[in-house]
């Protein structure tokens, strides 16, 4: 399996576990505050960190994540910034994946082949981007994919069986299952529920299954991580950030807390299940 994104979901398979992924919205509050985060996250336990690159228009994002993406261009965010932290984490962590989750208008701007160019070489390994669905995604998943980038796609609770093939052709890395509909950090997504798309999913896919959107709680992503290959937690960990700034505290100290307790509850959620049973 080649990939750091194939070896780590590998490593978590040969474990018997499931794996945590961190969400942070770069450069919030600012970027040098925003590596030290991201630097922070492996050291916890995250298996692998999705990386959110500030938009102005985040359409599928909550508020939590909506108002991350403001502080981060109010702090002078950019893509080519995005990419630059990735480089530089990479000096530190040559192992843990990382995903760029974002928008489609910022790599348009900076030029497709120019993007998929920069990011494979500054160690990015996957790609998910929310507005570009799989009909026309062949202009950045072509260029992505000779450079050894994953594109990652979303299935939503609205993905049929007769939208699933789409969805699945051409997709790689893993694949990322909307729990809940709407946007990210709203409403909670109930096991029984996730644990029956997760069957679905897997029986028509190889690629492992990460489950994203409405887990708050260490508790909520044990729960999960009982069915999933991954359970991803994004506006958890980005109010963390917003409430360091409110009471004076240190967001990498909040925010580092919170993944610990997160990761040790994924980690352990299959062992814990297997023995409630």
């Amino acid at each position: 399996m080649s990939g750091r994104i194939a070896r780590r979901f590998a490593e978590l398979a040969r474990a018997g576990r499931a794996g945590l992924i961190t969400f942070v919205t770069a450069g919030d509050p600012d970027m040098e505050t925003s590596e030290e985060i991201v630097a922070s996250l492996p050291l916890m336990g995250a298996d692998l960190i999705e990386i959110g690159v500030p938009f102005s228009d985040p359409m599928a994002d909550g508020p939590a994540i909506q108002e991350a993406n403001l502080r981060a261009l109010g702090a002078g965010a950019t893509l080519a910034g995005v990419i630059g932290l990735v480089r530089r984490l990479r000096a530190r962590d040559d192992h843990t994946p990382v995903v760029l989750m974002g928008y489609y208008n910022p790599i348009l701007a900076f030029g497709v082949e120019a993007f998929v160019e920069e990011a494979a070489a500054a160690g990015i390994d996957g790609l998910i981007v929310v507005d570009l669905p799989p009909e026309e995604d062949a202009e950045l998943r072509r260029p992505a994919k000779a450079r050894g980038l994953d594109i990652i796609r979303l299935a939503t609770p609205t993905t049929d069986d007769a939208r699933l093939p789409k969805v699945l052709d051409g997709a790689s890395g893993f694949l990322y299952h909307v729990a809940v509909a709407g946007i990210t950090g709203t409403r909670s997504a109930a096991e029984e529920t996730v644990e029956r798309a997760v069957a679905r999913l897997k029986r028509a896919t190889d690629l492992p299954v990460a489950v994203g959107f409405g887990i708050k709680t260490p508790e909520d992503a044990a729960a999960l991580a009982r069915h999933a290959d991954a359970v991803v937690v994004g506006s958890a960990l980005v109010r963390e950030v917003a409430a360091a700034l409110d009471d004076g505290g240190d967001p990498v100290a909040r925010v580092s807390a919170l993944a610990k307790r997160l990761a040790d509850a994924v980690h352990a959620a299959r062992e814990e299940g297997a023995e409630g049973r």
